[in-house]
């Protein structure tokens, strides 16, 4: 059996009924929709390229051990291809109250926890792919997904054939018993072994870089952020999305001479003010504190299953009221962070939990996720995605859209995600606390337009 990493685990057990941990996307098809039996047959035949998909995440009494991967015997894809009709007339509207319903519901652990919903019914004659994945399969920046596997880069694909699979037997009690306790004795070894190893990836100079950017860390947590923004969240979600042109992103990233992650967060921010004046919340020198997770997948681990990622604390300086002066400040902190390491000595501090218990693993993560704190009052993510158009049986993807999850006492979050030439901020926050996240999400487009404004301003003079 093979048992999730430290990270995997975290996000296993960080789940519960107001915290469901996947992961997912809304991608949006031109017409006609294909029927379910054909989307369920697709499926189904790309599943031999990703092994996970069949599987189950079995859990040890007590957690005594990380939670283990074995093969579903009861595996049915009718379970995971579910079908679903919008709400008439199906615009933009009705497919993202559709898309926070299905986003809210946890994945059933007594399944392979994925699922994918054909969203029927959508205006114009589209249609689209509600895909949820739960964080411990994946950080959705890996090949081996499944919905990466679904698409092809021409409109010429046909219907595959369709696909055999048997699960390997399940071990008797008696083995599994004995395989549990050879693994609870062996498994400390070889994550001690492994810490060698860990501490050679990161370096010396890139431990001593970490040290010297302690300091850093440590005024970025000095600074009054608002924590208005963190409390108690319940089971329900919403969900919206708005888009902008990726040549525009990188015309503000050239005319400004920063990167377009640095741009992405300075949009954020400017959302983020926005906001907070509209709730009479704003003070000048006030910053809400970022979780931005960072890939650390290396390019030979494209196809790794499992979490790759790592993250670091950013201060998004909301009180600042200059939109320019508000990115150079992110720029300047997210350089520092870079040049220190930060984000690589984080996955170190994650190798050496590889050396707790996973009781106190667990134990602490529920914890973690369970005490209301106000250090992060966000999480702001920015995936690459596919830079080709996609097809699925030969309908074009118009559209696509990332769902990144909330956790406990954080009310909003957002993802980043490009396909072709657009990028997508989809935003997800909890039901009863964000009724005004179309404020939030209608400050996006204005952070945006300020900052292509001083752009253009910048281009015509410099």
């Amino acid at each position: 059996m093979e048992r999730m990493s430290t990270l995997d685990a975290e996000f296993y057990f960080a789940e519960h009924r107001n915290v469901p941990m996947h992961i997912g996307s809304v991608a949006v098809f031109d017409g006609p929709a294909p029927s379910r039996e054909d989307l369920m047959r697709l499926y189904d035949a790309k599943l031999p390229l990703v092994p996970r998909y069949h599987q189950l995440a079995r859990a040890v009494p007590f957690q005594l051990l990380r939670p283990g991967w074995v093969d579903d015997p009861e595996f049915s894809i009718r379970h995971h291809v579910r079908y679903v009709r919008a709400h008439a007339p199906g615009g933009q509207a009705e497919l993202q109250a559709m898309a926070a319903k299905l986003f809210g519901v946890p994945l059933q652990r007594d399944r392979p926890l994925w699922e994918a919903w054909l969203v029927d019914g959508l205006a114009d004659g589209r249609w689209a792919i509600v895909s949820k994945v739960h964080h411990c399969m994946t950080d959705g920046i890996g090949g081996n997904d499944l919905m990466a596997q679904i698409f092809d880069a021409s409109p010429d694909g046909c219907l595959p054939e369709a696909s055999s699979w048997t699960p390997a037997p399940r071990p008797s009690l008696a083995a599994q018993a004995a395989q549990d306790l050879r693994d609870a004795v062996t498994s400390p070894l070889h994550r001690l072994a492994g810490l060698p190893a860990a501490l050679r990836r990161a370096g010396t100079e890139d431990v001593l870089d970490y040290a010297s950017g302690l300091g850093q860390s440590a005024r970025l947590l000095a600074e009054p952020a608002a924590d208005c923004l963190n409390g108690h969240i319940g089971p329900r979600r919403r969900w919206a999305w708005t888009t902008t042109d990726l040549a525009e992103l990188k015309r503000i990233r050239a005319a400004l001479g920063t990167s377009i992650n640095d741009v992405v967060l300075a949009v954020i921010t400017g959302a983020f003010r926005d906001l907070l004046d509209a709730r009479r919340q704003l003070a000048d020198g006030l910053v809400v504190r970022s979780l931005v997770p960072v890939s650390v997948r290396a390019p030979d681990e494209a196809d790794r299953v499992t979490n790759r990622v790592s993250a670091v604390l950013a201060n998004l300086p909301v009180g600042e009221p200059d939109p320019l002066r508000r990115l150079d400040l992110l720029h300047r902190q997210m350089d520092g962070l870079k040049q220190t390491h930060q984000a690589v000595s984080a996955e170190i501090l994650t190798e050496v939990a590889n050396l707790a218990a996973p009781m106190w693993l667990a134990l602490g993560t529920r914890a973690a996720f369970s005490i209301p704190q106000p250090l992060v009052q966000t999480v702001t993510t920015n995936v690459p995605g596919p830079r080709i158009p996609l097809y699925v049986l030969g309908r074009r993807l118009t559209a696509l859209h990332p769902y990144v999850p909330i956790g406990d006492s954080v009310r909003i979050s957002v993802a980043i995600l490009s396909y072709v030439n657009t990028v997508s901020f989809g935003v997800t926050a909890d039901y009863d606390s964000a009724p005004d996240l179309d404020v939030f999400v209608a400050a996006i487009r204005h952070a945006l337009a300020d900052l292509a404004t001083t752009a253009g301003w910048r281009s015509a003079t410099g």
